[in-house]
């Protein structure tokens, strides 16, 4: 079956030997998306909830490239700095899935990355 690699400017420029996602199967997997402005290559601003908003507009933005939606996400794992920022990370994420949310798992970030307080990955229906 054949892999499509997705990239979009709509959302943060992946690092090397990355891509923003990979659809294949059906299914649309998108790498662990950091809270990066594509308009100006920096963090979203410095709360999580303004953090975890710019990772999931960017997961949107990359969705809608492959021909996705956010409404067909499936499985999430969002990773964080420090896990004192779960509950501000939850209050901005049920804005977005107010009903009916995706599996989620979570994690903590193995290294600090000076400003970077969360990462989302996803993988969605194609």
């Amino acid at each position: 079956m054949a892999r499509q690699i997705i990239f979009t400017s709509k959302a943060a420029k992946p690092p090397p030997a990355y891509s923003q996602a990979v659809k294949a199967a059906g299914l649309v997997f998108v790498s662990g998306t950091a809270p990066t402005d594509p308009a100006t290559g920096t963090y979203a601003g410095p709360t999580i909830q303004e953090q975890t908003r710019q990772c999931l507009k960017n997961i949107q933005a990359i969705l809608e490239e492959a021909g996705s939606s956010l409404d067909k996400i499936v499985s999430v794992t969002i990773v964080l700095a420090d896990e004192d920022d779960f509950a501000g990370m939850n209050e901005e994420w049920l804005k977005w899935f107010p009903s009916d949310p995706p599996a989620r798992q979570g994690a903590k970030l193995p290294a600090r990355v000076p400003g970077l307080k969360v990462s989302i990955a996803a993988i969605a229906e194609a």
